[in-house]
């Protein structure tokens, strides 16, 4: 079968980036193009997606200020969560909420129905699509089996070919009666065994049964991970820290806010020295309980560190006999490598297991976020936190494709990816609570779709993946919201929340602080859509000189995330939204959105220049000749520059390390106190003047 490129096709390729008119191939003349995607045919060569390219210039010639005009596609855009949130419903409403699925059922809302109960509404009418685009690219959805797609990976198929593994970060979070599949074995006793342990270590934990080596209660938690092992449980930490609302009937069950009171979790990623010392900034070894977290327990970067808070931890409450008794009272992993966690030191009765079937970006519903999260806000609250991603789950597995949120999410996001040529997307939430989830939803997106290459190998016949980015309003309008109006076409997604975790309102004041930020929440989708035309400028008697800086063309797609409150349950479902319109836009692309090997290469040449950085180190060769071997000139003349730095660096022992080398204030927002509590602890070194260098030349005597 010959091909044609999509400009041959529909003539000017108007709204098709260069590069996706470059790679985008089309079957030629009239034969028979494939229904569906199978053996030797890509979703680029089917019907449905060539449908979608003629529809392109349809939708070239309308714009968003005329679309938005039309009621009736309006009302279709504008879609209900699949359940409701049981925060939001009344004490006396428990049984009614039980049947709520059927009471406000997912779907098309009109203009007069009461959706207050719902914990999530999505409005899509602000982009670039009518409803017979909806209806081409759930057509462009079968043509990739996506219903299929999603059935076996609920079913536990392999569908992570590449590794030979099944996808089945669903099932830590499924109900306990439920059964799930891997080769056979139904995963989900053990997915249960493991939140049990959790549950009971954290309240052990939290009520002071478990202590450290000197008789302290564990009071403040460092959880150490990289990459989905951070991010993830970082968003989450981050909604949670304010949330004052709880579902529990008993007092006992606090909201998170309250349960964290007197509480500390803090976050160490970045095998970087800086990242360790803001960690620890204001800790004590004797409260401190550190969470080390690699599958493996070999993945350098975290071991690192978890050598380093260890040495901080024995520096202090004692080496020699009692150095196990220290570690075993102040260090638990997540890890399945019992043997290694056992020989750093770690009791292996406390090590919580997560299995090859999770991914890291998905690990968050995993021990992997539910340790440190349980441990600082109480196992209750979590466990809300997963029934509300178990309840997009059961949505996402059942619902009808017309009527399913993570399947129209994800075509929208191909549509403007594949055929708009948008190759990137803003991730705005209007909450401070959600600051973290752009960069969560950076690594779940593009590390899982930046791809380049389908299932067997093969080089994508269209542009894939997108270049994720965000900002809470308002801040982002101030910074980078210029290039969203006038500059490139970036699809925005606007995240916001009817009821703000604290609410002020000042007498005197026309609309409260959370008024004034939705009102901004509301304002720039229409913005984007409608912008403002020369004719509007000259009425308004702009000056003729400024009417091309101030014209704003508009047409620019965005969609929009009501959220009833920034609570456990809804933190849950907005993740499990996200993770599976993620899978859903590889489904279409045919690409694995499961594994990762491009993070791979780095990793094997950084290892290469350790090994030189070690012997360089060991012999005192940085001026020799053989530093640079097997290096191209730019990067040996940059690793001699480096190592002759270091020359002027007398690097300080751990017993001197500078955990005080950043204040408590500059880094409030990546480990934050507790509100109740702010440490005085005077344990810690400080810093008295630095080198030339920046480097640390004296520590304080109390350190040591």
């Amino acid at each position: 079968m010959e091909f044609l490129r999509w400009d041959e096709v529909s003539g000017s390729g108007a709204g098709i980036s260069t590069e996706s008119r470059n790679n985008t191939f089309v079957p030629q003349g009239d034969t028979t193009r494939p229904k569906e995607v199978g053996p030797g045919v890509s979703i680029t060569q089917t019907q449905a997606w060539f449908d979608l390219i003629q529809h392109v210039e349809e939708i070239n010639n309308t714009h968003l200020r005329d679309l938005l005009q039309d009621e009736e596609r309006c009302a279709s855009m504008f879609l209900a969560a699949p359940t409701a949130n049981p925060y939001h419903v009344r004490q006396g409403d428990r049984e009614d909420m039980k049947r709520m699925p059927k009471a406000i059922s997912s779907g098309a809302l009109d203009s007069h129905e009461d959706y207050s109960q719902s914990s999530l509404i999505l409005d899509f009418s602000h982009q670039r699509v009518t409803q017979k685009t909806i209806e081409l690219l759930l057509e462009l959805a079968k043509a990739a089996k996506v219903p299929e797609k999603i059935a076996a990976m609920f079913r536990g198929e392999i569908i992570n070919k590449t590794e030979s593994r099944a996808v089945l970060h669903t099932a830590l979070r499924a109900p306990r009666e439920r059964v799930i599949l891997d080769q056979g074995k139904n995963v989900v006793p053990e997915v249960h065994a493991v939140l049990d342990k959790i549950k009971r270590f954290s309240e052990q934990v939290r009520n002071g049964e478990f202590v450290g080596a000197t008789g302290k209660a564990l009071t403040d938690v460092v959880a150490i991970g990289i990459g989905g092992s951070f991010l993830g449980p970082l968003f989450v930490h981050t909604a949670f820290r304010t949330a004052t609302d709880s579902v529990q009937e008993d007092a006992t069950q606090l909201p998170p806010q309250k349960a964290a009171a007197g509480r500390r979790l803090r976050f160490l990623s970045n095998v970087d020295p800086v990242d360790i010392a803001r960690a620890l900034e204001g800790l004590n070894q004797e409260t401190t309980l550190v969470v080390i977290v690699s599958k493996t327990f070999t993945t350098a970067e975290t071991m690192l560190n978890a050598r380093t808070v260890r040495q901080w931890i024995v520096s202090k409450l004692g080496e020699g006999p009692p150095w196990a008794r220290t570690v075993s009272r102040h260090m638990v992993a997540v890890s399945t490598n019992l043997k290694l966690v056992a020989e750093f030191g770690i009791d292996p009765v406390n090590t919580f297991a997560f299995w090859d079937w999770v991914g890291g970006r998905y690990s968050v519903t995993s021990a992997v976020g539910v340790l440190p999260l349980a441990l600082q806000y109480g196992f209750h609250n979590v466990q809300s936190f997963l029934e509300g991603a178990c309840s997009v789950d059961d949505h996402f597995h059942n619902e009808t494709l017309s009527q399913n949120l993570p399947v129209l999410l994800g075509m929208i996001s191909v549509w403007n990816v594949s055929f708009l040529g948008h190759a990137a997307r803003g991730i705005l939430p209007y909450c401070q609570a959600l600051a973290k989830l752009p960069s969560h939803i950076q690594q779940l997106s593009m590390e899982s779709n930046g791809k380049g290459v389908d299932m067997e190998g093969n080089p994508l016949l269209c542009e894939a993946g997108e270049i994720d980015f965000g900002e809470p309003g308002t801040n982002g309008q101030h910074s980078f919201y210029q290039l969203i109006h006038q500059g490139r076409q970036i699809p925005c997604e606007f995240i916001g929340v009817v009821k703000s975790q604290h609410s002020v309102f000042m007498k005197g004041e026309p609309v409260s602080n959370h008024d004034e930020l939705m009102c901004n929440f509301f304002a720039q989708p229409d913005a984007l859509a409608y912008g403002k035309t020369e004719a509007e400028l000259r009425e308004q008697g702009v000056p003729e000189e400024l009417i091309g800086h101030k014209t704003f063309s508009g047409n620019r797609p965005s969609l929009s995330i009501l959220m009833q409150a920034v609570d456990p349950y809804s933190v849950g479902q907005l993740l499990a939204l996200y993770e599976h319109r993620v899978a859903v836009q590889g489904f279409i692309w045919g690409i694995n959105s499961f594994d990762q090997w491009g993070v791979e290469l780095g990793k094997s040449l950084a290892g290469d220049m350790r090994k030189k950085m070690t012997s360089v180190r060991a012999n005192g060769t940085w001026e020799r000749d053989e530093v640079g071997e097997g290096l191209n000139p730019s990067t040996s003349r940059l690793l001699r520059h480096y190592l002759a730095g270091m020359q002027h660096q007398a690097e300080d022992q751990l017993e001197d390390f500078p955990t005080g080398l950043v204040s408590e204030d500059d880094c409030e927002d990546l480990c934050p106190p507790s509100p109740t509590r702010r440490s005085s602890d005077q344990s810690m070194p400080r810093m008295t003047r630095h080198d030339s260098w920046g480097c640390l030349d004296k520590l304080d005597p109390r350190w040591g």
